[in-house]
């Protein structure tokens, strides 16, 4: 999937799925529940390689626990990516606009946001969210 996705900087959300709820200690933020169902986070790549080096990563799973998404993300599923070219800064926007979604709730608070003052970068669904239709500009399954 990442070699679908540009080298370039963008921002993205990823759409995840966890069958079974999860315990699980997310760095500094603590040990947090995690009920199964649908989850969505929202990122930022503006390091090199962009938006196909830091998906690629999140989708393969790095060694290093680095962000929030690495303690997590073994545990789940990633169905789509969603995500819009460029520099600007997005990130919380689109967060904001996923935490406004009836059935929105935020498992873990500070969750991807240890750098702004989002309630958190990743929400729950107990069903399957549906595309934002405003904000990423492109789609890709998984």
């Amino acid at each position: 999937m990442a070699a679908s996705l540009p080298a370039a900087p963008g921002t993205y959300v990823l759409r995840l799925r966890l069958d079974h709820p999860a315990q699980v200690r997310v760095g500094a933020l603590g040990r947090g529940a995690f009920p199964a169902g649908w989850y969505l986070y929202v990122g930022s790549a503006r390091g090199p390689g962009g938006l196909a080096a830091r998906v690629g990563r999140h989708r393969q799973g790095g060694r290093r626990r680095h962000w929030h998404l690495d303690y997590l993300r073994p545990a789940m599923a990633l169905t789509a990516v969603w995500w819009g070219l460029g520099e600007a800064r997005r990130e919380c926007a689109w967060a904001r606009a996923l935490g406004a979604r009836p059935g929105a709730l935020a498992p873990l608070p500070g969750f991807g946001a240890s750098d702004c003052d989002c309630l958190t970068h990743l929400w729950w669904f107990e069903t399957e969210p549906a595309r934002l239709a405003a904000a990423p500009h492109q789609w890709l399954a998984a």
